[in-house]
């Protein structure tokens, strides 16, 4: 190999090891950060409900409400609920969105929870169908636009596949809403529908592994190297 050949070689398994090991530590930082992420979404599910933001707070609704413990209290707009296509540990079928007008005249809207395919008719489920001054307790939650993945939300035709509060708004003409929505918690529903208390929180953690990964690949190329410099040691002839 010439000069030229063992310095542009040199260079290029330099730059991979390097980009490796970045790779790898890159991976650790993210781990700690989502291990701070769980903690944070951890400690704000379970500390004491709080009112759920009113106009006033609704500008600074932010990544760092997201799943904050809240109440709120209001009469259910039965008539403007929407139907969100849902896959849950119960099956499929839909969640029901209603705007719950608080006593201050703003609008939030409440995933009261699951319904299987069959009950997508308010009629099937018509003691759950709350009348009068309610409370509900859940989890705050950030709108969802667009729809889902290759499913966007077509509110001409009444079908939606994710939880945007701005286009359910404009779809049945609710102003003064708020800009989340609320998940509601397990308390059971007159009737037993909708079933409340299914919001799934998971963060995937896997950046362990690929950190461990990226090392070894590293560790591989080293390796490697060393290996070829050796046997090409071995192989000189005697004096060289």
């Amino acid at each position: 190999m010439s000069l030229l050949r063992r310095i542009v070689f040199g260079v290029a398994v330099g730059f991979v090891f390097v980009v490796l090991l970045g790779l790898g530590t890159w991976q650790v930082q993210r781990r700690t950060w989502k291990l701070d992420l769980i903690a944070r979404v951890d400690a704000k599910v379970h500390a004491p409900a709080v009112p759920a933001p009113g106009p006033a707070e609704w500008p600074r609704i932010g990544p760092d409400d997201a799943y904050r413990h809240v109440w709120l209290s209001g009469t259910f707009l039965h008539d403007r609920e929407t139907l969100v296509q849902a896959v849950t540990e119960r099956g499929g079928g839909f969640w029901v969105l209603t705007p719950l007008r608080r006593p201050d005249g703003s609008l939030a809207l409440v995933n009261r929870g699951f319904v299987p395919g069959a009950n997508r008719d308010p009629a099937t489920r018509q003691a759950g169908q709350v009348a009068g001054e309610t409370r509900v307790i859940g989890l705050l939650r950030l709108t969802e636009p667009g729809g889902a993945f290759l499913r966007a939300n077509d509110p001409k035709d009444g079908r939606w596949y994710s939880r945007d509060v701005a286009a359910i708004a404009s779809a049945h003409g609710l102003t003064n809403i708020a800009p989340y929505f609320v998940d509601a918690d397990a308390t059971p529903n007159p009737g037993g529908l909708p079933v409340g208390g299914l919001t799934v929180i998971a963060f995937p953690n896997s950046h362990l592994v690929y950190a461990l990964t990226w090392y070894g690949m590293a560790l591989m190329l080293a390796g490697a190297v060393i290996y070829i410099l050796r046997g090409r040691r071995a192989h000189r002839p005697a004096g060289e």
